[in-house]
């Protein structure tokens, strides 16, 4: 049997669009916006069973709830811009790719500190997601923390909305870590990083009270726990980044560990993030793994620090320019009802990599 054109052209279609969803990931769901991830009552199992860039157990996640699937969009966007805030002074600034099924180019294909903090801190943004649309009541299957209501507690007690941050880390666990081969030495360090960023977290929780008494006296408070804000979360990542465990893989009772590289190493915790190879070398280009490397980046010449042209530049120098900037000053409101400013002008210097 003989194919048309038509056939065979619509086949190669069939057949570059698999090619280019195996390796996809669901960060591909930070990438779009928030309208796009909005379901209607009817029409969101069915939207879940179509994004073939998420594996099976993932569609079926998504298709518990209409919101989960905006709900776990917004964590992973979240996870990839706190990267990009952490990292924006760094040879490697978390750059991501529209055009790119790996959101993050090539960098994710070395098994690096880098790839470590991608991980962590995209599971962290799914767990905290997903337990701050649960204390909201957008997504039925969970709500508030009813458990701590039952612990003892003195000089106050549990009340209010204490978020579920177990929830939260069980969902980001059902859904992040069943995209990895557990009996190998990726999975076995994706895994370990996953948890490390949710274990962060639970690590990070505060308690807030309210007092209550006759005019104002505090007679007695009521607590609840909730997370600190994801900049916290992500600065605590990034301290595990600048200290995480070069590891190598070992096999005991037909099962992969990780064990430290090196002898003397301390053995990490399950909040300390691990890694498996060397970074690349982040300030030359790079077309096979998406490293732009540093030429032309701005950089502060007083700083001592990876933001500073010593580091961010490699060595290679740097220019300087200076630059004539007009802004608005001194605004005032006028009666009524419009703000009249001044323009004033000052000189600034821009120092860039060579």
């Amino acid at each position: 049997m003989k194919l048309t054109r038509a056939c065979l052209a619509a086949l190669c279609h069939l057949l570059l669009l698999e090619c280019s969803t195996v390796n996809a990931t669901w960060w591909l769901l930070g990438m779009q916006s928030s309208i796009d991830l909005q379901m209607t009552s009817n029409t969101y199992q069915n939207t879940c069973q179509k994004l073939h860039y998420l594996v099976a157990r993932q569609r079926e996640l998504c298709g518990l709830d209409r919101n989960i699937l905006q709900s776990v969009g917004r964590g992973a966007k979240t996870g990839i811009e706190e990267c990009q805030w952490q990292f924006r002074g760094y040879r490697w600034n978390c750059s991501t790719f529209n055009n790119n099924t790996s959101v993050f180019g090539g960098v994710v294909a070395v098994k690096s500190r880098e790839r470590a903090y991608i991980h962590a801190v995209s599971a962290a943004g799914v767990a905290y997601s997903i337990t701050r649309a649960c204390s909201r009541g957008e997504i039925a299957e969970c709500g508030c923390d009813q458990r701590i209501l039952t612990r003892r507690a003195k000089r106050w007690e549990w009340g209010g909305c204490s978020e579920d941050v177990d929830f939260g880390r069980m969902f980001s666990k059902e859904f992040v870590d069943s995209n990895e081969e557990r009996n190998s030495a990726e999975g076995q360090m994706n895994l370990h990083n996953n948890e490390a960023g949710r274990r962060i977290i639970k690590k990070s929780l505060v308690r807030l009270c309210k007092c209550h008494g006759v005019s104002g006296s505090c007679n007695m408070q009521v607590c609840w726990r909730k997370m600190a804000p994801f900049r916290e979360i992500g600065d605590k990542l990034r301290k595990k980044f600048d200290s995480a465990t070069m590891m190598r893989t070992v096999r005991r009772r037909r099962r992969l560990r990780l064990k430290p590289k090196y002898p003397r190493q301390k053995r990490p915790t399950r909040r300390d993030l691990v890694y498996l190879e060397d970074s690349p070398n982040y300030c030359d280009r790079n077309d096979k793994f998406g490293i732009a490397g540093t030429r032309g980046r701005e950089c502060n010449r007083t700083s001592w620090g990876m933001d500073g042209c010593k580091l961010l530049c490699c060595g290679r120098g740097f220019r300087t320019e200076v630059l004539e900037l007009s802004e608005k000053c001194n605004c005032r409101f006028v009666y009524c009802c419009h703000v009249q400013c001044e323009q004033c002008n000052r000189t600034v210097e821009r120092h860039t990599c060579n």
